[in-house]
């Protein structure tokens, strides 16, 4: 619970305004019912000029320290700066007596995570992790068909996450530096293992193998992660800047049928484009729905058109509100991001030892 009067939207500090700040958070805040994006943390100047722009009632502040100053006028902070500072920031705002979201991942090993979650649990306080890919159309589809029963015994889980970028970008999120924790496998890695996780449950062995490809990158580029579940479900997981034909974003095979959907969720692109949650959002246009069948290829019209379910990354901040107000569940716990970092520092070890490791 928050010392807020009811009625009153629930002020959030939101730290970084970069790529994850401006094109996620920021707008899903603002659109969420019962919260107020209240200040934004950013030494650049011209994106502390956008945060304005975008959103006329917000304050501005370049350091963390300023934001913290003012902890007793805030009920939540957001972490979205770069990697390496999630942990420093994330403790400071629960020693500081707030609730936090931290942008994934939520650290770079495990035990840090599990640390964070220990001081949270101490502290009485939310720590939730954004992990938004739980709520991407071809995510809750496929969910939604698990629950149905209709592909029966899942024997084969495939997940991408592939893009076709030959020439490096730079900055930390290609950086060799450990300290910052770049690269696909902790980028993108971290949401196909998380989606991995919620479906098919705990990984008994892993198996990866990650390499950096393009001249000039210094961080893995174009990995493959395959997790045997302890329920028998083999998950393969590609994520890749370099893959030059995309394959599909989700294959899944059972023992009655199987699922394939090409093409990513709808809402990120929206997003940049500076469209805002409202009517239609997240709806997908039909001639990108998946197919369930068996025994034929669905780009030669084999199975039924399966709908896709809307994506829906506005649920995300809508349960931290009421778990915030109401003491709803939280929708990502801290300990759930540990076990995926469990596989993703194997996945590491795997791929730089040329082992099997089993959790």
């Amino acid at each position: 619970m928050t010392g807020t009067p009811p009625g009153t939207p629930l002020r959030v500090g939101l730290v970084g305004y970069g790529l994850a700040g401006s094109v996620f958070h920021a707008p899903l805040i603002a659109a969420t019912e019962g919260l107020a994006l209240d200040t934004v943390v950013t030494s650049d100047p011209d994106r502390q000029r956008q945060a304005r722009d975008e959103f006329p009632d917000v304050r501005t502040v370049a350091t963390p320290d300023e934001l913290f100053d003012r902890a007793a006028e805030l009920d939540l902070i957001v972490v979205a700066s770069p990697n390496k500072t999630h942990v420093p920031l994330a403790t400071r705002a629960l020693q500081a007596g707030l609730p936090v979201v931290v942008d994934k991942p939520v650290a770079g090993t495990a035990a840090e995570a599990r640390e964070l979650a220990a001081l949270a649990d101490k502290r009485g306080l939310l720590l939730s992790v954004f992990q938004n890919r739980r709520w991407d159309n071809d995510f809750l589809t496929l969910r939604k068909l698990l629950d149905e029963g209709a592909l029966g015994d899942v024997w084969r889980f495939e997940s991408r996450f592939e893009r076709w970028r030959p020439q490096p970008k730079g900055g930390w999120r290609e950086s060799g530096d450990p300290a910052e924790i770049g690269g696909l496998l902790y980028d993108l890695g971290s949401h196909v293992v998380d989606q991995a996780l919620v479906l098919f449950g705990p990984a008994a062995r892993v198996y990866a193998e990650s390499v950096v490809r393009r001249a000039g990158a210094e961080a893995d580029d174009d990995t493959f992660i395959a997790i045997t579940h302890a329920n028998g479900v083999r998950s393969h997981l590609y994520v890749s800047s370099t893959a030059a034909q995309l394959g599909p974003r989700l294959r899944v095979l059972g023992s009655r049928a199987g699922y394939v959907k090409y093409g990513l969720d709808p809402q990120e692109a929206a997003l940049r484009e500076g469209r805002r949650p409202g009517p239609g959002w997240g709806e997908e246009d039909e001639s990108l729905w998946g197919r369930v069948g068996s025994g034929e290829s669905p780009l030669t019209g084999g199975g039924r058109v399966e709908a896709s379910v809307p994506g829906d990354y506005p649920a995300y901040y809508a349960a931290v509100a009421k778990a915030l107000r109401e003491q709803g569940p939280n929708p990502v716990g801290v300990l759930e991001a540990a076990a995926a970092l469990d596989v993703l520092e194997a996945a590491r070890r795997s791929a730089r030892d040329g082992v099997v490791v089993s959790l």
